[in-house]
Order: structure tokens, then C-alpha cells, then sequence
């Protein structure tokens, strides 16, 4: 059948567009040449000899992606919603407990206050007495409560639910009494309804210092050791808690973890199998003796694999040290001819780290490629990592401790850990407190911590009394010896 013009104008269209798609080249390629971009990894050689143009660009999203960001928006909203809710009743209850007192006070004044009796030298004093105790009260429950809050927790906090249910309680008992007793009866005391206002401010304090204690210094006092280990690579820390829930032992191992553990890697854990895998693809196993040498082949192809990347590790280090020294070398040079010069023509250290900064690209590529960290570290994060090592005047082997050793999650950018997300995975209930042997994991989308408690043991300390004398002696001298 023959197309209309519809379907041929169509046709053209598409066929302008996949050839202009074709054409298209990154531009982000101009400054660095096969610039840090995380693409699925090749052959190590891969980028010294070859120059591979890509449609691909690294802001790309495949389908796994887009469902963990649609997952991870879903989870934020009910996070945030969940957030929201505590903050607000929160705020409820402490409006409540604040307007209570002085409610206390201004209620008689509005309904019977022709019939009140005088308010004497020590009433006054107790307005001053329960203005300044609001006050302290005030101060207190904000630095120990309005705080920002340092994770989503699955469960509630039992503790912090238990003191405000025990504050409310508190209230409307008072409000109880106060309706029954002073509201009904119209109660012409007032210094006894102002001593009836300053008990409630002296119960709230009395409360607030039970929360300091339950909440604060309670988990001072270690009681077990938790061994953490990540479940891909094995690193492992060890840390000691005190009596806390095991949501709230999560919270704290997650806080360690982003500045204890190094940033987790997965291309280093399957760099080797893949280079082993495509090494053995083409050995081949003779059976001379009859006997079957597949093992000892393997192990020695192996052997051979990891020598081999080891060596070449060395000599991309090697070879990087020496561009960057010759770099910050050029660097003090140019320093002091700028010292001649007007104060107007000093070059900027970030002008300073873009100019140095090719002359180093090449081999601290190699090495990040070699070392499979070129997904840790972008160009920009380089150059502004270079020009704040030349603003504080450090030495070169400062600037390169940041690659030449794998540092802890937090040194790199946000966007380059996975961590949002986490899942907290335990057969007893997460506001269960810790226990001996317990076992819980912490799991996130590539790897999980596994969490493993023991009770530090009870410690008897034994004294023992050396007597003084005991360390005395006596020196014998002999006439026939030299001494």
C-alpha cells in the first residue's frame, strides 16, 4: 500500500531527528577527556588508547531507577506527613501546658473578681515566682525537645509517648480540680489559688527533669557492645550503647556508620571476578599426565590476576604522585611571580586549580579507573577539592590523601551514597530494649549492616597490698670484689 503524506512527512521527520541524535557529541568532554562519568566498567585499558564517543549522559535514568525515586518520593511524603503530625501535637500540648498556669490566674479576675480577696506581699511574690519558673521551663523544654530530629523512627518512641501522656493526664487532673473546687465554689482565696497555680509549675518541672533522666542520661552508661558488619565487603566497627530501644540503637549505628566506615564500593567487589572470568575465558587445560589440572590452572590464573592488578595499581599511584607534585611545584612558581606583581593581577585559586589542573587529569583518571573509584569523585568535586588545597597553602600530599586512601561516606558528595533509605529487619519488636545475642540488620538498596549484640561482662576488681619494705634490699660488699 502506499503511504499518504501524512506518513511520508512523518518518516522525514524521524529520520532528521535519529540522524542529529547520531551526530550529537557530550560537551561535557571538552576540559577532560573521557571525563570521570560513571559508565558500566570495560577493559582497564579503556580510555588510553581509545576515545569513545556516547549518547549516554550520566544524568540517564533507567527503569530500576525511576521505580527507587518514585519509591523514595512516596516514603519522604509519608515521612514528612508523619513529621508534621508530631511536631503539631507536640505544639498542642505544650500551648496547653503553658496557658494552663496563667489561666489558673486570669479566670477568677474575669468571673467573681468583685468578691476576691486582696492579693498581699506574698502573692505578689508568687506572680514573680511563677513568671520565672515559666520561664526556666520554657528554656528547658526547648533544648530538650524542639530539637531537629535525626531520623524517621518506624515505631513510636515509648519514653517521649509515655511523658506526654503522663503530662496530660497531669493537666486535666488539675483542670479537674480547679473546676470543681475553685470554678463551682467561686473561690474568694486568691493567694490560695496562686500557691494552687505555682504547684502545677512546680509538678511540670519535676516532670521535666523525670524526661532529662529517662530520655538523656538513662543510655549513658554502656551496657553492650554491638558488632556491625556490612554484609558485601565485611568491614566491620564496634560499638558500645547504653539501655536504649533497638530503633534507637539503629539511629546510632547509622550516625556512626556515615563517618566510621569507608563509602562502599561495589565495583571493587566485582572487578575481580569479571576480570577473572574474561581472562579464563580463553585458557586452555590439557590433560598430559591424565590427571584433570582445572584447579591448579584456576588458582594460578588467579594468582597471576591479582599480582598483575596490584602492579598496575602501583604504577598509576606512582605516576600520579609525580604529576601532581610537578603541579603544585608550578604552582609556587607561579605564586612568586605573582608576588611581583600589582595586587589587582593576582590570579584566583580557583582560575589557579583550572590552569594546573590538565596537567594532572590524565593520570589521576588512569588511577581512579584502575582503582574503580571514578564514580566517587566528578570533575567539579576535583577542581574545587584543588583550589581549596591552594587556598590553605597544603601540600600536595594532602590533596591526594583524598584518593589515594578511600575515606568514610560523609567525605563524599550526597549524591553519591545511597543512603536515604533504610529498613530495619528484626524478629523482636523494634521498641523492645537490647538484649544479649540479639540480632538485628539495617538494609539499604545494595548492601545491609548486620547488627550483633553481646552484654559487656560485670568486672570484679581485686586489690592487693604490697608492703613497702618488700621492695627494699640490701647490698653485700666482699672485700675480694671490685665493687
Amino acid at each position: 500500500t502506499s503511504l499518504g503524506p501524512a506518513h511520508v512527512q512523518l518518516k522525514t521527520v524521524y529520520g532528521q531527528l535519529r540522524t542529529s541524535l547520531n551526530h550529537r557529541k557530550p560537551s561535557n568532554l571538552s576540559l577532560f577527556p573521557r571525563a570521570l562519568i560513571p559508565l558500566s566498567f570495560q577493559d582497564d585499558n579503556w580510555g588510553e588508547t581509545t576515545t569513545a564517543v556516547t549518547g549516554t549522559s550520566e544524568h540517564s535514568l533507567s527503569q530500576e531507577d525511576i521505580v527507587r525515586i518514585s519509591k523514595s518520593l512516596d516514603d519522604s511524603v509519608g515521612l514528612d506527613c508523619k513529621h508534621y503530625l508530631n511536631v503539631a501535637l507536640s505544639v498542642i500540648l505544650g500551648l496547653v501546658v503553658f496557658l494552663t498556669p496563667l489561666a489558673f490566674l486570669i479566670l477568677p479576675h474575669l468571673l467573681w473578681a468583685d468578691r476576691l480577696t486582696a492579693c498581699g506581699t506574698a502573692c505578689e511574690g508568687l506572680f514573680i515566682s511563677v513568671a520565672f519558673k515559666l520561664l526556666i521551663l520554657l528554656l528547658a523544654v526547648w533544648a530538650l525537645f524542639f530539637r531537629p530530629p535525626r531520623a524517621g523512627l518506624p515505631r513510636i518512641f515509648v519514653f517521649r509517648a509515655l511523658l506526654a501522656t503522663l503530662v496530660l493526664l497531669f493537666v486535666l487532673s488539675y483542670w479537674l480540680f480547679y473546676g470543681v473546687r475553685i470554678l463551682d465554689s467561686q473561690d474568694e482565696d486568691y493567694q490560695g489559688i496562686v500557691q494552687y497555680a505555682v504547684s502545677l509549675v512546680d509538678a511540670l518541672l519535676f516532670i521535666h527533669y523525670l524526661a532529662i533522666v529517662l530520655l538523656e542520661l538513662r543510655q549513658l552508661q554502656p551496657f553492650f557492645s554491638l558488632c556491625v558488619t556490612r554484609s558485601t565487603d565485611g568491614a566491620t566497627q564496634h560499638y558500645n550503647l547504653g539501655q536504649l530501644s533497638i530503633q534507637r540503637a539503629a539511629v546510632v549505628i547509622l550516625e556512626n556508620y556515615y563517618k566510621d566506615f569507608p563509602v562502599h564500593n561495589p565495583a571493587m567487589l566485582t572487578a575481580s571476578k569479571s576480570r577473572a572470568a574474561k581472562h579464563l575465558a580463553g585458557l586452555k587445560v590439557y590433560n598430559v599426565d591424565g590427571e584433570f589440572t582445572t584447579t591448579r590452572a584456576y588458582r594460578n590464573h588467579l594468582h597471576f590476576i591479582y599480582t598483575e592488578h596490584e602492579r598496575r595499581v602501583r604504577k598509576r599511584r606512582a605516576r600520579l604522585v609525580v604529576a601532581v607534585e610537578e603541579a603544585f611545584a608550578h604552582i609556587r612558581h607561579m605564586q612568586e611571580e605573582e608576588q611581583k606583581k600589582a595586587p589587582g593581577d593576582v590570579m584566583d585559586p580557583r582560575e589557579a586549580a583550572q590552569a594546573i589542573f590538565p596537567s594532572m587529569a590524565r593520570a589521576l583518571q588512569k588511577y581512579l579507573r584502575t582503582t574503580r573509584q571514578q564514580h566517587l569523585h566528578s570533575m567539579e568535586s576535583i577542581q574545587q577539592h584543588l583550589a581549596f588545597c591552594i587556598t590553605n597553602n597544603m601540600t600536595p600530599k594532602a590533596f591526594l590523601e583524598s584518593y589515594l586512601t578511600t575515606g568514610p561516606t560523609l567525605q563524599y558528595g550526597k549524591d553519591r551514597w545511597l543512603a536515604r533509605q533504610w529498613t530495619l529487619i528484626s524478629e523482636a519488636s523494634v521498641t523492645s530494649g537490647l538484649k544479649d545475642g540479639a540480632v538485628f540488620l539495617l538494609k539499604c538498596i545494595d548492601f545491609s549492616l548486620v547488627v550483633t549484640t553481646k552484654k559487656i561482662p560485670y568486672i570484679q576488681l581485686a586489690e592487693e597490698f604490697i608492703d613497702p619494705k618488700s621492695h627494699k634490699f640490701v647490698l653485700r660488699l666482699q672485700s675480694e670484689t671490685s665493687v
